[in-house]
């Protein structure tokens, strides 16, 4: 039993549940007309910034659910699996939900203030993944492990960054947003597995965080 138990922990189970979540929502938004359509998209909370300035700011958390299209679903699908499954086993199961939930808000944030389409897309919250890594390479380059796990994905990251340069289509504040945000996040809840982060360096973290997402959030808001 008690092997079991162990077992389960070690899951990424809230991996599991987001990329759950993410195909079960795409199933239902395509039985209500189809996720490309913009009115099925607005009715299941993707981001549009006026009706987030008239108070609904849910709409700042439901587009890391949404997406718009089969590639859309299935690309972040396969990146979730795979950047989640490390980033969950690395920080553990209620700090990886932390980065990602709270790096998809802020890049949401950031898409709010910058970009006056709609958006949806798990990428903000996936591009905090990618800060998530950016700050162990940062925090622990004397870690040779996380120095070349960092070197794996840095060049995957400045590819995305450039594709995003060169389509017009792609959310570009929002993906630049979740990775900042998602750099923030991981310096504040901090990597328990490998070596604890410095109180000093959480708490100016987070004064940094709290006050980065307040200015953006009163631009957005006075836009």
């Amino acid at each position: 039993m008690q092997r079991k138990l162990r077992q389960w922990r070690d899951e990424p189970y809230m991996m599991y549940f987001f990329l759950g979540l993410q195909i079960l929502l795409f199933l239902v938004m395509t039985l209500f007309g189809g996720s490309q359509n913009s009115n099925v998209l607005v009715f299941f909370g993707a981001k549009v910034n006026i009706l987030i300035q008239q108070g609904q700011w849910w709409r700042l958390i439901m587009p890391i659910f949404l997406h718009s299209g089969l590639m859309h679903i299935a690309v972040n699908s396969v990146t979730l699996y795979f950047i989640g499954m490390q980033i969950e086993s690395l920080f553990g199961h209620w700090r990886f939900t932390l980065i990602y939930l709270l790096s998809g808000i802020v890049g949401n944030i950031a898409s709010f203030v910058f970009n006056m389409g709609i958006s949806v897309g798990a990428s903000t919250a996936l591009f905090g993944l990618f800060g998530a890594f950016f700050m162990l390479v940062e925090a622990f380059r004397q870690n040779t492990a996380i120095r070349a796990m960092g070197q794996q994905f840095a060049l995957f990251i400045v590819l995305n960054l450039a594709f995003d340069l060169f389509n017009p289509g792609i959310d570009l504040a929002g993906h630049v947003g979740g990775l900042l945000g998602g750099f923030l996040v991981a310096n504040i809840v901090g990597v328990p597995r490998i070596r604890s982060v410095s109180v000093l360096r959480r708490i100016i973290t987070l004064i940094i965080l709290v006050l980065a997402s307040g200015i953006f959030l009163y631009m957005g808001f006075t836009n």
